[in-house]
C-alpha cells in the first residue's frame, strides 16, 4: 500500500516503543514508517472496534478515524474493553479517543460522533487508507461496502454472534470479492436476533477484532497473505477455525452511488410457504384475549432462563428457542397446545418468529406476539 502522508523518520522514543516491530525483518524501520504514515477509519467503537483500536494505536498507526454515535452503558463493559466503568454515560467516540491517547499520545484521532449515512459516508471515509467495518447491523455493512467500492478502499470486515465470528478483507485489489459477494441479499430482519437478544460471549469480539487489526497491519506494511477472497470463521465453543473461499461476481461491483440502506434491508421479507402461514398478534389484542379466555391460551416464552427470571408475562411457560430448534421440546409443545391457541413471544418478536417457523414444520400452528416482552412492558407503562 502506498503511504498516504509524507514519511517521517522515527524518533528515539518511537524506536524504543516499536522495538519489537523493528526486530521483525518483515516490518523493520520501513514498515514502521508506513504504519506511522497510514490512516485507518473504524466504524463502531463497540466489541469489535475496541480491540481493533487498541492494537492499531499500539502498532503506531499515525491517524485513526472513529465513527460512532452511541454512549457507553454498563452492558457494554462485558466486551467493549476500550471503555471502563468511569466511561459510563460518555460518548463512545470520546471514551475511545481518551483511551487511545493513553496508549499512544502521538496517534492522531479524528472523532465523528454521528451515524454513518449515505449522505456523509463518502466525505468521512475518503481521506483514509483502510476502512474497518466493526458495525453490528446489515444496513451499515452494505453502506460501508458500497462506499469502499466507490472510493476504491480496502474493507476489513468483522462480524460476531453468540459464540461465532468471521473476518474477511474485501475490495483489496481489482476484482477482489466484496460484502455483496458474501451476502448478496439482506436477510429478513425479523429472523436476525440482535446481540442484546441472542447474547455474545465477551471474549469473542476481542478475538475477531484483533484479527481485523492484524489484517490492517499486514496490508499497510505489505506483508503476509491477507484474507482476500477468504472468509475466516471462528467458533469459540469448539475452539475451531475454518476457512471458506469467496469468489467475486463482477455484477456485485457495479456500484456507483449510495442508496437508502435501511429501506434496502427492510424490503426483504420471508417468502416461503411455511412463513406465510405464521400469524401475528399485537399486545393490545393479546391482552383482550387474556381477559376473555385465558384458559384457552398457551403462552410460550422462547427466551433463555435468565431473561425469563428477570421478567415475563404471567402464566407463560418458558421453552427456550434452543430446545425447539434441537427438537427436544416438540412433543411437549404438541401436547400442551393440543386444545389451546398457541402464542409465542421473546424479547422483540424475532426469536419467536424463528420458533414458529420450526414448529410449523411439525404441524404446530401459533401466532407471533409482535414486539415481544419489550412491547408488553411498554404497554404496561
Amino acid at each position: 500500500m502506498e503511504q498516504s502522508q509524507n514519511e517521517a523518520n522515527l524518533s528515539s522514543e518511537e524506536i524504543a516503543r516499536y522495538a519489537r516491530h523493528l526486530s521483525l525483518p518483515e516490518i523493520g524501520i520501513k514498515g514502521q514508517e508506513k504504519l506511522k504514515a497510514s490512516s485507518v477509519a473504524c466504524i463502531g467503537t463497540g466489541g469489535l472496534g475496541s480491540p481493533l483500536l487498541i492494537y492499531l494505536a499500539s502498532a503506531g498507526i499515525g491517524r485513526i478515524g472513529i465513527i460512532d454515535f452511541d454512549v457507553v452503558e454498563y452492558s457494554n463493559l462485558q466486551r467493549q474493553i476500550i471503555h471502563t466503568t468511569n466511561s459510563i454515560g460518555l460518548l463512545k467516540t470520546d471514551s475511545a479517543k481518551q483511551h487511545i491517547h493513553k496508549i499512544n499520545p502521538s496517534c492522531r484521532v479524528d472523532s465523528f460522533n454521528q451515524k454513518l449515512t449515505s449522505s456523509n459516508a463518502l466525505e468521512i471515509l475518503r481521506d483514509y487508507d483502510l476502512i474497518c467495518d466493526c458495525s453490528d447491523n446489515f444496513p451499515t455493512r452494505y453502506l460501508i461496502n458500497d462506499a469502499c467500492l466507490i472510493l476504491n478502499k480496502p474493507n476489513i470486515y468483522g462480524s460476531i454472534a453468540r459464540f461465532e465470528g468471521q473476518v474477511s478483507v474485501f475490495n483489496l485489489k481489482k476484482g477482489s470479492p466484496n460484502y455483496r459477494d458474501l451476502i448478496p441479499t439482506p436477510p429478513p430482519r425479523d429472523l436476525i436476533p440482535s446481540c442484546s437478544e441472542a447474547g455474545v460471549i465477551g471474549v469473542l469480539p476481542g478475538i475477531i477484532g484483533t484479527i481485523q487489526a492484524a489484517e490492517a497491519i499486514k496490508i499497510i506494511t505489505n506483508i503476509g497473505y491477507p484474507l482476500n477472497g477468504r472468509i475466516l470463521i471462528f467458533n469459540a465453543l469448539k475452539m475451531h477455525f475454518k476457512e471458506l473461499k469467496l469468489k467475486s461476481n463482477p455484477e456485485n461491483r457495479n456500484i456507483h452511488e449510495l442508496i437508502d440502506y435501511d429501506s434496502f434491508c427492510s424490503k426483504v421479507t420471508v417468502k416461503n410457504n411455511v412463513d406465510c402461514d405464521i400469524k401475528s398478534i399485537s399486545i393490545k389484542e393479546l391482552k383482550i384475549l387474556l381477559s376473555q379466555s385465558s384458559k384457552e391460551i398457551l403462552l410460550i416464552d422462547v427466551r433463555n432462563q435468565n431473561e425469563y427470571k428477570q421478567c415475563s408475562i404471567k402464566g407463560s411457560k418458558l421453552i427456550p428457542l434452543s430446545s425447539i430448534e434441537s427438537g427436544k421440546a416438540i412433543n411437549e409443545i404438541k401436547i400442551l397446545s393440543a386444545k389451546k391457541n398457541l402464542y409465542v413471544f421473546c424479547k422483540s418478536g424475532k426469536r419467536s418468529m424463528i420458533a414458529l417457523k420450526h414448529l410449523n414444520k411439525f404441524g404446530i400452528r401459533g401466532s407471533n406476539i409482535l414486539g415481544g416482552i419489550d412491547a408488553w412492558n411498554n404497554e404496561e407503562n
